[in-house]
């Protein structure tokens, strides 16, 4: 990896585009380097995780309108839609498949500078693969980029310091990864990336107090735009530029200012991209941050079953890091993450909120763990209103530590009983995490698709998008269409303009 300095620069300064990040993420693209037999694999796990959680939320109703949206969009010879048969226009495919995969928060993560799924790469990408007749192959070499470079652009900048949402490193890392899938030339993904990132770039008031279904949604736009950007680019259409370092750009004015400093990774030439490996999914329908806390908790209530008992407690701290205790934490001073009326959106960035129901049921499901009934319970919510975090350094500097080994998104547990004793517990990574007690692996995913798509889809679709998933990379231009999942008996949407 090379790290390239990125700054600022006024008008008056000469910075040639090959200079610029744009043009430099562009050349990552047009590198022909082959794909790893590793990361091959890896993005095979992913694409089934994907499809895992699209299938769980087909029925929800920001699925549901995304879906209806998309399908009111038709577009010869067009790309698949999770849950239909039609076929439509590949940016409204990546649409609707991008709420599916996002609108349940239990797909896969990488958490350094700043936040991301990167997973989200992967509804455009497929969708203008199955619309330009693309094969398998293909499609693992613009994963390979997609992955690569919105996680190099995490490691580097902070978005959420300036409360900007992490989508703005989706919308490039996206146009990049197409530009790898299209075989377009360095100056077209070039124009495309200032573009895409000029379009995508918002506030984090999507994920701050009152979090709306747009939650999911925001990700789903930032593919679109992508598609969109390359269309225009490809047709010779051009973007702002320096759209990062420019006087008037996304550093100087959005991020940390004119005197600002990064230093941004990026492969060489024939360097393998192996961003993926990096990332990692989930286990529970869930904000990242409380992977860890949901399993520590799981594990306290089965070995110490006392805890469960709201009357037996009288406080809990979760010590953690910066990130943790910010966003999802009390250090959020969110009164909506102990609001038992809070949305599910809400909760599933409430880690008290987390923490006391996975205590006490020693498990966390996707729907039943949010159920209004459950949020609403009196002994529950008694114990939630205990709950509170509090920022530790040494947590924080494990949380951004570059060594893999010390990295840590958990913490420390003190819970301080009635009568006076303590009980206290840490732990530094979630169950499922390449160091965890029981690392995800190829039979993981395939069970999570399993039980995830139980009651929704027919056992042999199942079985069907398996077997053509675990071949992705073997699969010729027409399967690529089977890439997908039908399902019957879905709600259909409200009616919009269309």
């Amino acid at each position: 990896m090379k790290n390239h300095p990125v700054r600022a620069y006024r008008s008056d300064e000469a910075l040639p585009r090959e200079e610029q990040l744009a043009w430099k993420i562009a050349e990552v693209a047009t590198d022909p380097v082959e794909v790893e037999a590793e990361v091959v694999d890896m993005i095979i796990n992913r694409v089934i995780d994907n499809a895992a959680v699209a299938t769980a939320s087909l029925g929800r109703a920001p699925v549901v309108a995304a879906r209806a949206q998309a399908e009111a969009r038709g577009g010869a010879p067009g790309a698949t839609v999770f849950g239909s048969a039609a076929r439509v226009a590949p940016e409204w495919a990546a649409w609707a498949n991008g709420v599916a995969v996002r609108e349940l928060d239990f797909h896969d993560t990488f958490l350094a500078a700043d936040y991301s799924h990167p997973g989200d790469n992967i509804p455009p990408i497929l969708a203008v693969a199955q619309h330009t007749g693309k094969d398998g192959a293909a499609v693992v070499r613009a994963l390979a980029t997609g992955y690569e470079i919105q996680i190099d652009l995490v490691r580097a900048i902070s978005l959420h310091k300036h409360k900007i949402d992490h989508v703005a490193h989706l919308g490039p890392s996206a146009a990049a990864g197409l530009g790898t899938l299209l075989d377009l030339t360095e100056e077209t993904i070039f124009q495309a990336i200032g573009q895409a990132l000029h379009t995508t770039t918002a506030t984090r008031q999507s994920r701050k107090g009152e979090i709306s279904t747009w939650k999911a949604y925001a990700p789903a736009f930032a593919g679109k735009m992508a598609i969109e950007a390359v269309d225009r680019a490809m047709r010779g259409q051009t973007s702002p530029s320096p759209i990062w370092e420019g006087e008037d750009g996304v550093i100087a004015w959005l991020l940390d200012g004119p005197d600002a400093r990064y230093e941004v990774p990026l492969p060489e030439r024939g360097e393998a991209k192996r961003g993926i490996l990096a990332s990692f999914t989930k286990e529970h329908s869930a904000e990242y941050q409380a992977q860890a806390w949901i399993d520590l908790a799981r594990a306290l209530g089965r070995d110490r079953p006392e805890l469960r008992d709201t009357a037996s407690i009288a406080s809990v701290v979760l010590h953690t890091s910066h990130h943790t205790h910010y966003v999802i934490g009390s250090g959020a001073n969110d009164p909506q993450k102990y609001d038992p009326a809070a949305s599910r959106e809400t909760l599933d960035h409430s880690i008290p909120y987390i923490f006391a129901v996975a205590l006490q049921d020693g498990r966390w499901h996707h729907v039943d763990s949010y159920a209004p009934e459950r949020a609403a319970r009196p002994d529950t919510v008694d114990l939630w209103r205990k709950v509170t975090t509090a920022e530790d350094a040494e947590w924080t500097r494990r949380y951004h530590s570059d060594d893999p080994a010390e990295k840590a998104f958990g913490g420390r547990a003190e819970i301080t009983l009635t009568d006076g004793s303590t009980v206290t517990a840490e732990i530094a990574v979630a169950d499922a995490h390449p160091l965890g007690a029981r690392p995800f692996a190829r039979a993981d995913y395939v069970r999570k698709f399993r039980e995830l798509a139980d009651g929704v889809l027919e056992p042999r679709e199942v079985e069907r998008f398996l077997d053509v998933a675990q071949r992705l990379p073997e699969l010729g231009a027409l399967e690529l269409g089977a890439l997908t999942v039908t399902a019957s008996g879905l709600p259909t949407g409200p009616k919009g303009i269309l």
